[in-house]
Order: structure tokens, then sequence, then C-alpha cells
């Protein structure tokens, strides 16, 4: 149950990240930063959707792992498209919000499967 949440939430969250590239690349003519930021924000539910035909608990562990790089890796852009002021802080803190909440729940999954190795 748990790990179709959270692939639910990353597909949700990848749309808003689609979305946001969209608007910046065509409102704001940015396209170098926000190009990095839809391929980490996306790839967080890529390696999740990935990691449903593990091959072990420890692939399965390895795909979260990189999910959760991936969303850290998404946050640090969106810092950086926010101090650049390429986004609001309104967009930063709902987008962050959500990335946060995978985040958390990427670790919780990866440190619930390595107790039990």
């Amino acid at each position: 149950m748990k790990e179709s949440i959270l692939k639910n939430k990353s597909y949700d969250f990848a749309l808003s990240i689609v979305a946001l590239y969209k608007a910046l690349s065509k409102e704001k003519k940015e396209f170098v930063l926000s190009k990095q930021l839809l391929k980490s924000g996306t790839s967080i539910g890529a390696n999740i959707r990935e990691a449903e035909f593990a091959q072990s608990t420890k692939d399965f562990i390895s795909k979260m792992s990189i999910a959760l790089k991936e969303a850290n890796e998404t946050e640090y852009w969106l810092s950086l498209l926010k101090d650049s002021k390429y986004i609001d802080s309104n967009q930063f803190k709902n987008l962050n919000k959500l990335n946060i909440e995978l985040i958390k729940m990427l670790v919780s999954t990866i440190n619930t499967l390595k107790s039990k190795l």
C-alpha cells in the first residue's frame, strides 16, 4: 500500500514539474535550470516504477535510493529557481512541500527494508 501511495504521489509530482517546465520555457524563456528540474523531478517516479520489478530486495532498495537522490537534486533546482527569481515563493513552497513528502516516504521505505535485511 505504501509503495502505491508513493507511486501515485511521485507521478502527480512529475506532472506538476512538467507543467512548471512548460511555463518556464514558454513564459520566461528559461531552458537550462528548468530542464535540469524536469529531468530530476520526473526521474523520481521513474525510479520508483523501475523498483516495482526489482530482482531482489537489495535491487529494490537501490532503485528507491536513486529516487531519493533525484528528489534531493530536485530540491536543489527548486531552490535555485526560487532564489534566481524564476519562480515565486508560493510556487516553491507548494512544490517543495510535495518533494519533501516524497523524500520522507522514500527514507522511510528504504530504512524499513534495510532493517529487514
